[in-house]
């Protein structure tokens, strides 16, 4: 890239007035997709607390990120303990981050909520009085700025990084709007975010499986970290993804276009790229009363970062989510994909393992023409008899084209925060997606029902 603009250059101070704006005008729409975006990330954080990372993440955090003063301090939410913003932000996004159930928007090729979330409520520590409407325009903001921090990122370099080198700009602006930050600070924080932003590749986990995942424990860290830092005088080098001349392009819609809408909900706990296979396999399920039985072999027609993902029987809850076979293998053999399938006693199911050697995934460059765009996949399906199903182009269900309804979404907040939430508390947590959108409830409120020590 070349050299970026000059302090108070138009570019930026654009993305200034629109990230600092308290009172922002975001449309109707765009804030209850906002809510629910909210509710369905803490739905996989609750699912994710039982993930041996979980464990190790929160553990790191209390005995390596505590808080020198309170005021500074966080609790872990669905477990209590307090430590530093930055360890609570951290310590839940890589929690999130490896359940892989959190939302995404396709052309970022990656995931914002799983850092913001995080930071959201590490910040909102710190301003009790936060209403539910305001948080939510927090949110936004940092949707918005993370959004177009990662097309230009993506547009102008080479490699494919994961989430983490960008979503950290979205929680470094989220951090500057809700403590009331100046556009020089913001200035600062975007560009210490991502400096020190980490320009992991992602193609390297696609095909070596670990904990490390998208990046975005790392992500909220960062963005966090940045906010702090560049509050108290601590200079950065400005975001070239926001200010060289080059990106000017991808931040020219920026408070015209409300990407945060078009954020998809995952239905599965497994990588997005798999997910369409996943649809066609359930598709032929349900159009054929299909069983694992009358099928010999399954191809899958994908694109190649999709054709790239584990195609063994998974030793890991993190190469489960990263494999195209196990998770077809496991809608063929259950007719659902759900938390309880990528861990514990779901990674040893001999059913799911018989199935796996029967399925091949190939490239075809129709679906490499849609993605990044979208993700889309069919299958061909055949049997012990001879016949062939196919189930024709199947998107990924859950965002544009194929949304999931309410009653589907609410489903599986449910699903996942089963066994870790009473009925009780996970339906409260629900029922705050429209309390959110209230001017009279306070974000305290909400943080209250995913903090508190023990089950409700």
């Amino acid at each position: 890239m070349s050299a970026v603009a000059r302090p108070g250059a138009e570019q930026f101070a654009q993305i200034a007035e629109f990230a600092l704006t308290r009172e922002l005008a975001v449309p109707e729409h765009a804030m209850r997709h906002a809510a629910t975006l909210l509710i369905d990330t803490l739905g996989v954080a609750a699912g994710a607390t039982r993930l041996k990372v979980g464990g190790i993440a929160r553990e790191f955090a209390v005995d390596f990120h505590g808080a020198g003063r309170a005021e500074f301090a966080a609790p872990m939410l669905f477990d209590g303990r307090v430590v530093s913003m930055p360890g609570a932000a951290w310590a839940l996004a890589t929690q999130i981050d490896n359940l892989d159930g959190h939302d995404g928007y396709y052309p970022t090729k990656g995931h914002i909520g799983c850092a913001v979330v995080p930071a959201l409520f590490a910040f909102a520590e710190r301003h009790p009085e936060l209403t539910g409407p305001e948080a939510l325009r927090a949110m936004v903001v940092a949707y918005e700025v993370a959004t177009r921090a990662a097309v230009a990122l993506h547009g102008t370099v080479s490699d494919y990084h994961t989430s983490g080198a960008w979503n950290g700009l979205g929680v470094a602006a989220l951090g500057c709007h809700l403590e009331g930050a100046d556009a020089e600070t913001l200035r600062h924080a975007m560009g210490i975010a991502e400096y020190h932003g980490p320009r992991s590749q992602m193609m390297r986990e696609i095909d070596n499986p670990t904990m490390l995942h998208d990046g975005s424990g790392m992500g909220a860290l960062v963005g966090v970290n940045a906010a702090l830092l560049a509050m108290r005088g601590f200079t950065g080098a400005p975001a070239i993804t926001a200010e060289a001349p080059e990106v000017a392009a991808y931040w020219a819609d920026l408070g015209a276009e409300w990407t945060v809408a078009e954020n998809y909900i995952k239905p599965y706990p497994s990588c997005r790229w798999g997910h369409p296979a996943v649809d066609a396999m359930r598709k032929l399920r349900e159009e054929h009363g299909l069983t694992a039985d009358q099928v010999a072999a399954v191809e899958v027609r994908t694109f190649d970062e999709a054709a790239r993902l584990y195609a063994g029987m998974p030793e890991t809850t993190t190469q489960a989510q990263y494999s195209l076979h196990y998770v077809v293998a496991v809608m063929l053999q259950h007719g659902t994909l759900a938390p309880r399938h990528v861990a514990d006693e779901g990674l040893d199911d001999p059913d799911v393992a018989a199935i796996i050697p029967r399925i091949t995934a190939v490239a075809t460059d129709k679906h490499n023409a849609r993605f990044p765009a979208s993700r889309w996949s069919d299958i061909e399906v055949t049997l012990t008899d001879g016949r062939k199903l196919t189930s024709g182009d199947v998107p990924a269900s859950g965002g544009p084209g194929a949304w999931r309804t309410d009653a589907e979404v609410e489903a599986k907040f449910h699903d996942f925060c089963e066994g870790v939430l009473s009925p009780a508390r996970s339906r409260a947590i629900w029922a705050m997606r429209d309390a959110m959108l209230d001017n009279t409830v306070k974000l305290a409120e909400l943080t209250r029902l995913i903090t508190p020590e023990g089950d409700a």
